[in-house]
């Protein structure tokens, strides 16, 4: 990735960006191209930048659930790095993301769960938001998505 897009990114500077973009068009379209590649959302995911990370997600959505080369979303980066407000945003924006598979199948339900991240749990406020519309459909897609070792993130609570 582009130096000075990385830099952007972990500044948090969406008149970076725009320069950027200014200057090559394609920029972003580079990168999505890539199948595997840390993308300036994963950055952004990263280092907590709510704001550059809710434009990079408006500009190229494909980026949210676009995996890195150690099998990480941006929403699993987030996660990882306690960025617990910025991991509201994202789901706010896309509540989709929460069913995103990493690294041997991980969704983000089962990584909170490994993590004991008591704090992020509390998400499951939005899994009842979300379960007035679709219950049995969010209880599948979500709560009840297995890893590689056929375990759901209940499943992985219990352990």
């Amino acid at each position: 990735m582009n130096q000075r897009l990385q830099q952007a990114a972990e500044s948090g500077s969406i008149n970076d960006l725009y320069a950027l973009i200014d200057e090559n068009p394609c920029i972003l379209e580079n990168i999505d191209a890539m199948p595997f590649v840390n993308t300036p959302l994963h950055i952004a995911a990263s280092c907590g930048e709510i704001a550059f990370a809710v434009e990079m997600l408006n500009l190229k959505p494909s980026f949210a659930k676009k995996l890195n080369t150690n099998g990480c979303s941006p929403l699993h980066l987030a996660v990882e790095k306690d960025q617990q407000e910025l991991v509201t945003w994202l789901l706010r924006i896309d509540p989709s993301l929460a069913g995103v598979k990493g690294r041997e199948g991980i969704t983000l339900f089962h990584l909170l769960v490994l993590r004991a991240n008591v704090d992020l749990v509390v998400l499951t406020g939005w899994i009842q938001r979300m379960s007035q519309k679709n219950a049995r459909s969010i209880e599948y897609s979500v709560l009840n998505k297995k890893d590689l070792t056929v375990n759901t993130p209940l499943h992985r609570a219990a352990y």
